[in-house]
């Protein structure tokens, strides 16, 4: 993974990609998962996303990865949240209330990491990764995973001639060559959101396409 760009991009707080209230999908369909309310949820590449609030609202531990620590500790600064945080194998583990971020590189997790995980939410994980390192994502993925979780999964599809990623578009048919084996792919929803994204417009981009899939595992 490029940790520096990333790093640099939460130095200079060019965090577009950061949505300031809760995905509008996640309390939509969530419920597709059918998972009891004290399972525990893999946010990867999580950023500073409210999106971890609204699960552990639900009753819900969370478990997020970010190689970002300024990341990290501006969610629990600006959630009024007082973490305790200790060294995890490769990883530094913040935890506040029923959330836990592990500060680090996604590659560097292991099956102990990841114990006890019951479903993923991944907004912004997947569409932050181009093709050949979107495919190590995925492996790795299934890879520490010995029984692998429901996935709620959200991306983005356009023209990728006309403006380079991240985010990058990823199209049914990459979701499928990363997942089938594992996975029951489900579109759930789609809608075009150009009309909400000023950036893409001004790339000429004429179409923008939000999906919801689920992922049931096999």
């Amino acid at each position: 993974m490029d940790t520096e760009f990333w790093q640099d991009k939460w130095k200079k707080n060019q965090i577009g990609f950061h949505q300031p209230s809760v995905n509008q999908y996640l309390p939509a369909y969530w419920h597709h998962l059918d998972l009891n309310a004290n399972s525990q949820i893999f946010v990867p590449l999580c950023g500073k996303t409210l999106d971890m609030l609204w699960l552990s609202e639900q009753g819900h531990s969370v478990l997020g990865v970010e190689i970002s620590v300024l990341a990290i500790s501006r969610f629990f600064n600006e959630n009024a949240l007082v973490p305790q945080s200790y060294r995890q194998g490769s990883f530094k583990r913040w935890q506040a209330e029923k959330i836990s971020i592990l500060h680090g590189d996604f590659f560097q997790l292991g099956v102990t990491d990841i114990e006890g995980v019951n479903g993923i939410f991944d907004r912004a994980a997947l569409i932050a990764l181009p093709p050949e390192l979107r495919k190590q994502y995925a492996q790795h993925l299934q890879h520490i995973f010995l029984e692998m979780p429901n996935m709620l999964l959200i991306t983005l599809e356009y023209d990728q001639n006309k403006m380079a990623g991240p985010p990058f578009s990823v199209t049914e048919q990459d979701i499928r060559q990363l997942y089938q084996q594992r996975y029951t792919i489900n579109l759930l929803f789609e809608q075009d959101v150009l009309h909400e994204n000023g950036r893409f417009q001004a790339s000429g981009i004429n179409w923008l396409l939000e999906k919801v899939y689920l992922l049931s595992a096999h």
